[in-house]
């Protein structure tokens, strides 16, 4: 993309790339750097240190603090640690733009802020890119009154590519689940597993983090796989999104917060030619469908039934378009595309 002004970024340290919000960051950095954005920061590193990590990304603030020039556009990626309003501050005093893309908001699911907190502190950006519509129509609903665009999915970068090729067999269907166990944000899959009956589960992580799992031939207990092997070799129809401790509904803090957040999960499993199963209430619940690289849900309860009328060629289209996804992801397209309209709506 050229531009008149340079298009900006600030890289950092993280402490791992495999959490879901560091994977996503560093993504993103990726994107930009292609798109020939100028990294105003350090080099990034991957430091598992607190301290070092503190003077490494406050040595990169003060650099990219010197290095901005007027007319340049600042990309940020909120939230960002102590640092936010002070470099929206920054860019304005030197004449520059910032955008902000969301990858999480505190006053829905930690509420360390209150929503009209959160706001203000946002609105010091020139440009807000939610994560998803519902976002912004949450933000909207709770006095943002700065201009807006929605990413609709996080980008996910992998060398690998999914090598299966399965054949569907609606009497043989395979459902994925891979994140942490914990009983703060899944317990359903206790419930689940005593409920299952004409599919199969294969859950991907530490069996130890949920307590009182029922047997059932059905379910099948993975362990934990790096990403990129599970991108590579998982073997299944479909990658399931759910949180919570309900099978009626996604209920709890997690579960709530698919309501408005863009999860790196469905990401993950699209990244993997995995089609999602999808919370009906979710907020990219809509992509899923539009993009046919899925199907939503009222609850786990009905695939029961929904996945027996499933037909083969219903199956290979939702494929498709979830291979077809796996690349624009690994492009980075969802980033381009969205810059690509902020960009075009200033001039």
């Amino acid at each position: 993309m050229e531009q008149q002004h340079r298009l900006c970024y600030i890289s950092r340290n993280y402490y791992n790339l495999t959490a879901a919000g560091n994977k996503a960051k560093a993504d993103n950095e990726d994107t930009l750097a292609e798109m020939g954005a100028v990294n105003l920061g350090l080099q990034r590193s991957v430091k598992n240190s607190k301290i070092l990590a503190f003077f490494i990304d406050l040595a990169g603030i003060i650099r990219a603090c010197l290095l901005l020039k007027r007319g340049d556009t600042l990309f940020l990626q909120y939230p960002v640690k102590k640092y936010f309003t002070f470099l929206c501050r920054i860019a304005k005093m030197k004449g520059a733009k910032t955008i902000s893309l969301i990858h999480d908001i505190g006053s829905i699911r930690t509420h360390r802020l209150t929503p009209t907190q959160e706001v203000k502190r946002l609105s010091h950006s020139d440009y807000i890119l939610a994560s998803n519509t519902k976002m912004t129509e949450w933000l909207k609903a709770h006095g943002m009154k700065k201009p807006m665009g929605a990413l609709g999915l996080f980008d996910y970068r992998s060398a690998n590519f999914n090598q299966h090729d399965r054949t569907f067999n609606p009497q043989k269907i395979k459902v994925a689940y891979a994140g942490a166990l914990h009983i703060k944000k899944n317990p359903f899959l206790i419930q689940l597993t005593e409920v299952l009956k004409s599919w199969d589960l294969y859950i991907f992580g530490n069996k130890n983090g949920l307590q009182g799992w029922k047997e059932n031939p059905r379910v099948h207990h993975q362990g934990f796989m790096a990403s990129d092997d599970f991108i590579h070799s998982v073997d299944a129809d479909f990658g399931l999104v759910w949180d919570g401790d309900s099978l009626e509904t996604c209920s709890g803090v997690f579960g709530e917060y698919l309501k408005w957040n863009s999860p790196h999960k469905v990401s993950f499993y699209l990244r993997s030619a995995l089609p999602v199963i999808i919370w009906q209430e979710a907020a990219v619940a809509s992509i899923i469908e539009k993009e046919g690289a899925g199907f939503a849900i009222k609850d786990p309860q009905e695939l029961n039934e929904r996945l027996k009328t499933l037909t083969p060629t219903e199956y290979h289209q939702m494929k498709e378009n979830a291979k077809r996804l796996a690349k624009e992801l690994n492009s980075g397209h969802f980033l381009r595309q969205a810059l690509q309209e902020y960009f075009t709506s200033e001039v």
